[in-house]
Order: structure tokens, then sequence, then C-alpha cells
């Protein structure tokens, strides 16, 4: 069955098997943010064994360090097969980039498609100011998973 093939983001050995984030250099010298958009997101609820869908975007200011795009995508895809919570998942993947990468800035919101009629949308940011052109990305945020009614 479906529901049988599922591994918990708690469970045992299931962080330590996704796959790397990879390290890029930073040709940015802290004067940068960058959006980066998943709006194809996909895991699976842990109780029920439903899909969920939503979308991921990051939004950081690098140090030395910039996550390279097609380790992030592998990264990202590899939760399709495994239970979590919204927030959970979220919390990990922003927690999981910051230990890899210890951007200046950081923020991750999972904006996920509603399903028994609940529209969850989780935030996690650092604790530091927000560097000069984040709002500016802010402010053209718009979720991409809407409502089915709007």
């Amino acid at each position: 069955m479906f529901y049988d093939n599922i591994r918990l983001l708690q469970e045992p050995g299931t962080k330590e098997s996704l796959p790397k984030l990879e390290p890029i250099p930073s040709p940015m010298d802290n004067t940068g943010v960058v959006r980066i958009v998943f709006p194809e997101f996909t895991c699976v609820c842990p109780k029920t064994g439903y899909p969920d869908f939503g979308s991921i975007e990051l939004y950081y200011q690098p140090d030395t360090s910039m996550v390279e795009l097609k380790s992030w995508k592998l990264f990202l895809n590899a939760f399709r097969m495994i239970g979590t919570y919204h927030e959970e998942v979220t919390h990990f993947i922003f927690t999981h980039l910051c230990e890899q990468l210890s951007p200046t800035w950081a923020m991750v919101t999972g904006d996920f498609f509603p399903r028994g009629n609940v529209d969850t949308t989780v935030v996690f940011e650092t604790p530091v100011q927000r560097p000069h052109g984040a709002d500016t990305l802010l402010l053209r945020h718009t979720p991409h998973t809407r409502s089915y009614h709007g």
C-alpha cells in the first residue's frame, strides 16, 4: 500500500539520507539578496499518507557561500515520500540551510495548498535585521498556492 512506503522525517536515518546541499562561492560580498521559488514542493501527511502540495520560497543574503540550484532542487524533491507536517518540514529546511551555508540573513516560507479546508503558511526567519533589498522582494511575494475559491 502507498502509506507503507512513507518514511517519517523524524525517523532515524531519514534526515541523513536526504541529498546534500552543495555550497558554491558567493560573488556577492554581502550586497545582494537572493530569492528562489520552488512552486512544486510535495511531501506526505504522516497521519493519512495523503500528499501535500506547496511552494517553498527561500530568501537569503549569502555570506561566503550560496546554494547550488540543482542541489537545492534535488534536496526539495527528496521530500516527496517523506511523512511530515507543514511546520516541521519548513523548519527543517530553514535550519538545515542555515547550518550548511551560514547566510548573513535568511527566510524560508512554506505555503501549502488547502486540504480539509485548512490553508497553511509557515515562515521562519533569522533574528537579524533584514538586508537592504529584501523588502523589495517580499513586497512582490504572492502565494503560489491559491485556495480553490479564489
